[in-house]
């Protein structure tokens, strides 16, 4: 049987501007969003973060966020394996960015407790992510892209593609 990590918290999610790695002007962060591992974020100007978003940041990586960037509320983005998103894009609120997953190591092994997969997501400049959209670990996202409302992406998209769906696919090129 597999012995159990003991857990911890994280933390309260406040954080201070002098507490991230880098941050730039005019960055908003709207009410009830939660900040971890601030000495990994990176944020360029003009960024808007809405409400009750998470960034969950990590020992190890980097949260890059570039210039004109706005974020809707309810998003959580966690870069263990590091997230990086180009200037002028747009995500939809209840997004999901994932760059971690647990690795399968046989039966005798929970999943809760197997080793992780790291992988890192890239989201290229003027894009824009629909509400409620999940990116996986791994994935890059094409320069101008447009990734339709609910889809999930578990594979790279070509510049100035339209995707959705569950798996996203492409339906056109813009």
């Amino acid at each position: 049987m597999t012995q159990a990590k003991q857990y911890h918290s994280h933390g309260t999610g406040q954080v201070q501007p002098t507490d991230f790695k880098r941050i730039g002007e005019n960055v908003i962060f709207e009410a009830g969003t939660l900040i971890f591992h601030p000495e990994g974020i990176l944020l360029g100007n003009n960024i808007y973060i809405g409400h009750y978003t998470i960034l969950k940041g990590y020992y190890k990586n980097e949260m890059v966020i570039e210039d004109n960037v706005w974020i809707g509320q309810q998003c959580f983005f966690h870069s263990a394996g590091g997230i990086y998103i180009e200037e002028n894009v747009g995500i939809g609120p209840g997004t999901q960015i994932l760059t971690s997953r647990h690795s399968e190591e046989g039966r005798e092994t929970p999943i809760l407790f197997s080793s992780l997969e790291m992988a890192p997501v890239r989201i290229g400049r003027n894009s824009d992510i629909g509400v409620g959209s999940i990116v996986l670990p791994g994935v890059t996202i094409g320069e101008g892209c447009q990734v339709g409302a609910g889809s999930v992406v578990t594979a790279n998209t070509e510049p100035f593609s339209v995707v959705a769906g569950t798996p996203a696919r492409l339906l056109r090129l813009r």
